[in-house]
């Protein structure tokens, strides 16, 4: 099939309805309207449902009701809408319920600006609503991956019956790039028993996230943390790209890891060894692939659109066995190559700064 020039957005959106989304719930906010653009014009005619919420509020707690109906779910939005769907976020965890969240990010805080950012990696990997849950992350680094892992976002969030969050920032929904759908997708045929879908030859199944039994809910949280921990050691992904003989290795996501790669081509020309790694999933967190590049002899640079967030799991997988140091940028401001390469540079000829 012939390659199709698309936005990022449009290609996240047309992934999803290929890979089986049924039911679309959002609330318009850039850089992300895309996305509910395209689901709104293409969903129903291709069999499914799409609705715009009242508020981002209403639309997570639609996904929580067509998710405990058993439908393949997506709701979609940027920082700030994210932030007011963290307490739905938390109840479809705790209600193990499978669907996929997407958030095309802007720079904040507060309402910040429409420009990208990075800087919702925290909320995002570390549980940004209450209580102990984690959502699995899936970070894109190129429009073609803006669709194939909200593909594979639907088949984990079915697989472990738990939300998937697509992190993408602002460049990439935007950009256009071609793209290349498969004939057709082969979603994860998974039972789903426990789905409210009406009960006549069985008990009826109840969604339920309350649980005052301090005993009771204490083996339900263990319950999923131990699923958490299986994540960790069956869907880690990431990238590698000349980190064998790397006295330097760049580490960044999305759209900075184009940056860096652009800053390691132009670093081994000048013969400094630098390779480049590239988390794909934000959690679980590629810590013990990390961990294993680190030695004495190595130092590892994080570049991010954010004040430093992904950098200290960096420093949590290489233990101190590297030094490990930040380029930045913040505000909607984008690192450039040559900004990464001057730091290079510094850490280089020995100019340590932050």
């Amino acid at each position: 099939m012939a390659k199709i020039l698309m936005k990022g957005n449009e290609a996240l959106a047309e992934a999803a309805i290929r890979a089986g989304c049924q039911a679309f719930f959002g609330y318009p906010i850039t850089p992300q309207n895309e996305i509910p653009g395209y689901m709104a014009e293409q969903l129903p005619l291709r069999g499914g449902v799409y609705l715009q919420a009242e508020s981002e509020v209403s639309a997570i707690n639609m996904v929580y009701g067509a998710a405990g109906a058993g439908a393949r779910v997506m709701t979609s939005s940027s920082s700030p809408g994210i932030s007011l769907k963290q307490e739905g976020i938390s109840y479809i965890a705790a209600g193990e319920l499978p669907c996929v969240i997407v958030n095309v990010m802007r720079c904040g805080p507060g309402l910040g600006g429409i420009q990208p950012s990075q800087g919702d990696y925290f909320q995002a990997v570390k549980g940004g609503g209450h209580g102990d849950y984690r959502l699995i992350v899936l970070a894109p680094g190129s429009v073609q991956e803006m669709a194939d892992l909200t593909a594979l976002g639907f088949d984990l969030a079915d697989k472990w019956r738990n939300p998937v969050m697509i992190l993408a920032d602002g460049i990439l929904g935007q950009m256009m790039e071609p793209v290349d759908f498969p004939e057709s997708y082969e979603p994860l045929q998974v039972e789903k028993p426990w789905a409210t879908t009406g009960a006549v030859n069985r008990k009826p199944n109840v969604v339920n996230t309350l649980d005052i039994v301090p005993d009771s809910l204490e083996k339900k949280v263990e319950q999923l943390l131990e699923k958490y921990e299986r994540i960790k050691q069956e869907e880690v992904r990431w990238q590698e790209e000349g980190t064998e003989d790397a006295e330097i290795i760049l580490v960044g996501y999305g759209t900075c890891a184009r940056i860096a790669r652009s800053a390691m081509e132009q670093a081994r020309k000048e013969g400094i060894k630098v390779g480049l790694f590239r988390p794909i999933t934000l959690f679980p967190f590629p810590e013990q692939q990390l961990k294993s590049l680190a030695g004495p002899r190595r130092s590892f640079l994080a570049v991010e659109m954010s004040a430093g967030q992904m950098v200290e799991d960096v420093r949590l997988a290489v233990e101190g066995r590297s030094p490990v140091h930040l380029c930045r940028r913040l505000g909607g401001m984008v690192p450039t190559p040559e900004e990464v390469l001057a730091k290079i540079h510094e850490l280089v000829e020995g100019r340590v700064s932050q």
